[in-house]
């Protein structure tokens, strides 16, 4: 066990140099490994459906003040961002999909670019139909519900909404096949850097 804490000396460098097709050898079984993994359980498909969100700041704050505009956008954006995750939207969207609410906010749907401009909903599912259902079905409930806010005063007036993609979604596995050829290849390269530095070390 003590020759696992110990500092590596210039001989195991030396021996690690040597080994290099092993360790070479290793990020490839690594990669070919990973790869299988992907055809045999692929990730799921991720769809992203798109809001351009305008909280037109000239209109909002016509004088020059930053301040004021900082903490306006702040404050609206994360006004709509809990509505994005808010009961009633979730709500819809199980009923919809027949999805409990807690998978939907664990896993299945992802909110990225809170801020102005587009706003991007992803939804993840075996089956890239749903996905692309999941995603428009979001987005579309998403700004259904922020314009019911706007009338009754719970949104800034000046916030506007538009869904600008909900159609023909753009869908790609979550994960891609480079993301698990590079986890694989590290894992197992990392794998065949201790076995020369410490098992062969041991065994002599």
């Amino acid at each position: 066990m003590n020759h696992l804490l110990t500092s590596p000396t210039l001989d195991d460098l030396i021996r690690l140099l040597k080994a290099w097709r092993f360790w070479m050898l290793g990020a490839m079984l690594g990669a070919l490994l990973s790869t299988a993994v992907y055809f045999i359980i692929p990730p799921p498909f991720r769809a992203k459906a798109t809001v351009n969100v305008d909280f037109n700041l000239e209109q909002a704050w016509p004088e020059d003040t930053d301040r004021q505009q900082f903490y306006y956008l702040e404050r609206e954006s994360r006004k709509l961002e809990e509505i994005a995750w808010s009961d009633e939207v979730m709500a819809q969207l199980s009923s919809k999909f027949s999805i409990p609410v807690e998978d939907l906010r664990g896993n299945k749907l992802q909110l990225s670019q809170p801020a102005e401009a587009g706003w991007h909903f992803h939804a993840n599912d075996a089956d890239s139909q749903t996905a692309d259902e999941l995603a428009s079905s979001w987005a579309e409930a998403f700004v259904t519900k922020v314009q019911t806010d706007i009338k009754t005063g719970n949104i800034n007036e000046f916030v506007k909404l538009e869904v600008t993609q909900s159609k023909s979604l753009p869908i790609e596995r979550s994960i891609p096949l480079s993301g698990y050829l590079l986890a694989g290849s590290i894992g197992f390269l990392t794998l065949a850097v201790f076995a020369v530095l410490f098992i062969q070390k041991k065994t002599k």
